[in-house]
């Protein structure tokens, strides 16, 4: 992608998204119209709201991208062959926004084929607004920004659930570490690409939309991302998901995977 190209996407993220975010931020301080996806968690008249406006936004300037948004139907055949897509979550983190915690974000990804390539990631109660695009670097509130270089996990400052460290299942005790807990999956992801955190974790199956702009973003910063066996991630997959993640920068990255490729692959337990 060229510079140019790169500026126009940018541009076009920042802009919506700055603009999604403030109306968020005034829907958020009224009463919220409230329901319950099931297993996927709550929903409120904020998710839908940005959801609607980003779509009609982002489509009218680029009507020839394919579309995956956590509170749109999915429509698979309408974007695994496009050769842009854009993946977003209107609000990431909606349990905080519900409980006035300000941790929420809205995140937009755009992927080249099935990589994602340019992100935006914005706290609209922070004013925190993270963007990167691959190739040609990352930026925090237009500063720039890169991960850190921390290459020891004995005081690495993880962006995670403290508990998931001291479970059972893992081969080796981890070394004690900062454990910094954030509710948006976005949102660690952002602070992982500004070095403000050195790695997050990801457990388990997580959706694209969650994970998609945090991608594109940290590798625009220096930072690795991958599966937790050390693969690349996929995107644009016919059941938008990914398997357990790991973010973080080089020095770290592969004294992470040592430790998380002895869990057992969940996609081989669904073919098996």
């Amino acid at each position: 992608m060229t510079l140019q190209s790169a500026a126009s996407e940018l541009e076009l993220l920042e802009t919506n998204v700055r603009e999604a975010g403030a109306l968020a931020r005034e829907l958020s301080q009224k009463p919220l119209e409230i329901q319950s996806k099931g297993e996927l968690g709550p929903v409120t008249n904020v998710d839908k709201t940005i959801d609607a406006m980003l779509e009609l936004r982002l489509l009218s300037k680029r009507p020839d991208y394919g579309w995956l948004s956590e509170e749109t139907p999915d429509k698979p055949e309408q974007r695994i062959n496009k050769e842009r897509t854009f993946m977003l979550d209107p609000i990431d983190g909606t349990a905080a926004l519900i409980a006035k915690v300000p941790q929420w974000t809205i995140s937009v990804g755009i992927l080249e084929g099935n990589r994602p390539y340019a992100g935006v990631i914005y706290n609209p109660m922070t004013d925190e607004m993270f963007t990167g695009v691959i190739g040609h670097g990352a930026w925090l509130n237009g500063r720039p920004m890169k991960v850190s270089e921390t290459a020891r996990l004995e005081g690495a400052r993880m962006i995670a659930q403290k508990s998931r460290f001291a479970e059972k299942r893992w081969a080796a005790l981890w070394p004690k570490m900062d454990t910094i807990e954030r509710q948006s999956i976005a949102y660690r992801m952002g602070l992982v690409a500004a070095g403000m955190g050195d790695a997050t974790l990801l457990f388990g199956w997580k959706h694209e939309w969650d994970v998609a702009g945090g991608a594109a973003i940290i590798e625009a910063a220096g930072g690795q991302v991958t599966d937790f066996w050390g693969d690349p991630l996929r995107f644009n997959n016919e059941n938008p998901r990914v398997p357990g993640v790991v973010a973080a920068g080089a020095g770290l990255h592969p004294l992470l995977i040592e430790r998380t490729k002895t869990l057992p692959d969940p996609r081989e337990q669904a073919t098996g």
